[in-house]
């Protein structure tokens, strides 16, 4: 760990530090700025399991590397970030620019990284206490940022997956906006679940409605089980079916250790909701189930998996299920994870989030800025091609994904 004193006129020093594990902050401090904010993945808890789990270890290639702001004693504010040798688990394809550097004979690993890691969840920011001024301890961050890159020879500072009202903070900074895609539903004060089919043309309310009955054929039962109701029976399951998924269709990314799940109980329990399915008369051992996280308004889909091949299970436990709890639960916003087309069809429009790139190499960093703004026109044309061709009633319902 690495103390620079900062001084601004007429205040008390400032301190930075660097961390190689979060548990080198205090959590009752870190959480003071954590909690408030939308996401649940920037709280120390979350990031704490990820390291103590093996999960995150320079082993894997995520080498912690946190950065705090400390005021006298006070810690006022944080960013967890990592040292990355490779891009996986990041869910930013920026290969093409690990290829141009290549081309360029400039090394492109290591490289900064802020974002939680596997988790491609938009909300990734700067903690800052609210009596502090944020404007003022950005930039003493990134002005420590930049000056740790250069130092260890860091190819650049990338922020993932941002906060929408950070990312205009972050960038007077002079960071690059890198616009991607994911698939988000969204609340219209739907009351039930047949409100929310109402928005879907004839064709694809007719869709929906058989292949929920295609589950209930198959015999089986899905359930909701929220927080303290989740028996500790079940988190090896969550982990099994993660395992499953991540061999059958993404060999390589399988990146949470089983003991990530199971550290999950009880202190993190609170914040879980999964849809287990059953075969009717076992309602014990779960044939399959996804995993959600859940704070306030928001619920986000993290990872799903089936013991066998069920017809529509998959559609009915990460998508209809936890819809039909959300509009329950008063849930305005859900996103169900990355990737898969087919999210579209279910009610799930593309939306527009945003990576922030700075490269410390000149012909790199003159590169990205010539050419980012066509790569997002083009983003934005994608996302526009996919918003028009949802399969809403548009009669009914003008959907905005703003």
């Amino acid at each position: 760990m690495m103390d620079k004193i900062f001084r601004k006129k007429n205040t008390s020093p400032y301190t930075i530090r660097w961390h190689q594990q979060i548990a080198e902050i205090p959590q009752s401090a870190w959480d003071e700025m954590a909690m408030p904010l939308a996401t649940p993945f920037l709280e120390w808890e979350w990031l704490h399991n990820l390291e103590t789990s093996g999960s995150v270890k320079p082993q894997t290639g995520w080498q912690p590397c946190h950065l705090t702001v400390w005021h006298d004693q006070k810690l006022v504010a944080g960013a967890p970030l990592y040292i990355k040798g490779h891009s996986y688990g990041e869910f930013v394809f920026d290969h093409q620019w690990a290829d141009l550097a290549y081309r360029l004979g400039i090394q492109y690993y290591p490289k900064l990284l802020g974002m939680t890691p596997f988790t491609p969840a938009v909300g990734y920011r700067f903690l800052v206490a609210p009596d502090e001024n944020e404007e003022e301890i950005t930039e003493m961050m990134v002005s420590a940022i930049d000056h740790f890159c250069v130092k260890n020879k860091l190819s650049g500072c990338n922020f993932l997956f941002v906060d929408p009202q950070w990312q205009s903070t972050i960038a007077k900074f002079g960071f690059s906006a890198w616009m991607h895609h994911g698939y988000v539903w969204g609340s219209l004060d739907f009351n039930t679940f047949d409100d929310y089919l109402k928005i879907f043309n004839s064709n694809q309310r007719k869709n929906i409605k058989r292949e929920r009955k295609l589950v209930q054929k198959a015999g089986l039962i899905t359930k909701n089980l929220v927080g303290e109701e989740i028996p500790h029976y079940l988190y090896p399951y969550i982990y099994q079916f993660y395992n499953s998924t991540c061999s059958k269709f993404y060999w390589g990314s399988k990146y949470l250790t089983k003991q990530f799940f199971e550290q999950l109980y009880p202190s993190y329990s609170h914040r879980l909701m999964v849809v287990a399915a059953f075969e009717e008369g076992n309602e014990h051992q779960p044939v399959g189930m996804s995993f959600c996280i859940r704070k306030g308004e928001n619920l986000y889909g993290r990872y799903w998996g089936s013991l066998d091949e069920y017809d529509c299970l998959h559609f009915e436990t990460c998508y209809y299920k936890p819809i039909e709890w959300a509009i329950s639960q008063g849930i305005t916003m859900y996103d169900p994870g990355a990737g898969g087309s087919h999210k579209r069809r279910r009610g799930f429009p593309a939306k527009a989030n945003y990576s922030m790139h700075r490269f410390y190499n000149q012909r790199m960093s003159s590169i990205l800025k010539h050419y980012i703004d066509e790569i997002n026109f083009a983003q934005q044309e994608e996302i526009d091609a996919i918003n028009n061709d949802l399969p809403f009633n548009k009669k009914e319902i003008n959907f905005s994904v703003d």
